[in-house]
């Protein structure tokens, strides 16, 4: 018995179709890809929250083993940072709370390209660590600024390692680089806030602030 055969013939697409089918392509590609990456920034900022969050944890977990009072406020004879992190070791702040904190990776912003992963606390250095300390922070007083996104610009000008003195009459931005205009801020009580550069001039421009830049 002979197969039957269609009389339907496969026809080959032209190239005027190949031409429209890249073209609906590249219309649905640029539709979406802004859309996915808004989520994908979206998602880092949340994610840099989260690891604001864990960190007031273990500051809160800390001073309630030692007064009341933070690493940056009690000596290194007691177990403290106090004489390190005023010289600008910030890394010593978070290598007496390692036993707080869960790993080093949690100081890293998940968009900071500047600084880079610690493996582990014996080694962690200011270059791998993503945020600022505020260095007068004191539980009893719950809206002060305990820490925050170091991508700071005052006057303009990008801050430098070590202490940063913030008086009234500066003008304090957040560089674009990391939250698109965007920062987030941990406060003494625990909780995070993200804020424009409006909102951090409100914060940070009201009164004196020491800040501990990594």
């Amino acid at each position: 018995m002979k197969p039957r055969l269609s009389p339907q013939r496969i026809r080959a697409l032209t190239r005027i179709e190949v031409l429209v089918i890249i073209a609906a392509v590249v219309i649905l590609a640029a539709l979406f890809l802004p859309a996915l990456a808004a989520a994908k920034r979206k998602s880092s900022r949340i994610n840099c929250v989260s690891c604001l969050k864990q960190i007031g944890v273990a500051f809160h977990i800390w001073e309630g083993d030692h007064d009341n009072k933070y690493p940056m406020s009690v000596s290194a004879a007691n177990g403290g940072a106090l004489e390190l992190v005023v010289t600008g070791n910030v890394a010593a702040c978070f290598q007496v709370m390692s036993n707080e904190l869960a790993t080093p990776r949690v100081l890293l912003c998940p968009e900071d390209g500047y600084h880079h992963w610690a493996t582990n606390f014996f080694t962690l250095q200011n270059s791998n660590i993503s945020y600022f300390i505020g260095l007068d922070a004191d539980e009893r007083n719950p809206q002060m600024i305990l820490d925050g996104d170091d991508n700071l610009l005052v006057d303009g000008k990008p801050v430098q390692p070590g202490i940063l003195t913030l008086t009234i009459n500066s003008h304090i931005a957040w560089t674009k680089d990391r939250h698109k205009g965007y920062g987030n801020i941990g406060f003494a009580d625990g909780h995070v806030d993200q804020v424009s550069n409006d909102g951090l001039n409100r914060l940070l421009g009201a009164a004196t602030n020491r800040l501990v830049i990594p």
